[in-house]
């Protein structure tokens, strides 16, 4: 379904250290757009595809191309990992994110794609399995416990779910239970493990280069 924006603008915006200014030359006439933000400028963190477009219709454009994997994190700390994997997550256009424990968690590092990132929650491991399973969807645990399987030689499902735990403490014993199958990231230095956002973003493009056809 070809969604792009017709008429191409007349005139280059402005371009500002935080985006666009406000749009030149004739407005388009296309839903996709938003008057407030041709009216004003656009400072928010999208690419230029979307530039003026309204938050639902961004949404709705990546709903026609979300990648059939999902992202899952367990909820238990206070821990700040979480918004960056939700930012990860929505860059690599991955279906969903499922959070697993506390329904709160610290957005800052999302920096606002949570706005265009489905994200769910689920009270404990056992609902989040029971949800999995309904969606015939297998887990793959991420963590370096012993047992698990090394990501350089790992063959991801394409439709599956991808799993972190907290930062520090990794993964429960009942979300490593529940796993089909437990990856870990290769390292080669003195650290026992790497920051919880860079573990995921690592998992998630390892998955991106075995199911993605290259533009």
């Amino acid at each position: 379904m070809d969604t792009e924006p017709d008429p191409a603008p007349a005139a280059t915006p402005e371009l500002t250290t935080n985006g666009v200014g406000p749009w030149l030359g004739e407005w388009p006439d296309d839903p996709h757009y938003d008057i407030e933000l041709l009216k004003h400028g656009d400072t928010r963190n999208v690419i230029d595809r979307y530039r003026y477009w309204r938050m639902e219709a961004i949404v709705a454009d990546l709903d026609e191309h979300r990648h059939p994997f999902h992202v899952a994190i367990e909820n238990w700390q206070h821990d700040m990992n979480i918004g960056s994997i939700v930012r990860s997550a929505n860059a690599f256009a991955a279906d969903t994110v499922h959070i697993i424990g506390r329904r709160r968690w610290n957005k800052r590092g999302a920096m606002v794609t949570d706005r265009y990132q489905h994200v769910r929650h689920h009270d404990d491991v056992a609902g989040f399995v029971a949800w999995a399973r309904d969606a015939g969807l297998p887990i793959i645990a991420i963590d370096n416990v012993p047992g698990s399987v090394i990501i350089e030689t790992y063959a991801f499902p394409r439709d599956c779910v991808l799993l972190f735990g907290q930062e520090g403490p990794g993964l429960s014993d009942a979300a490593i239970e529940a796993a089909d199958a437990v990856v870990e990231i290769s390292q080669f230095g003195s650290t026992r493990s790497i920051n919880a956002s860079a573990a995921a973003a690592v998992a998630m493009h390892a998955w991106i280069m075995q199911h993605v056809s290259w533009r």
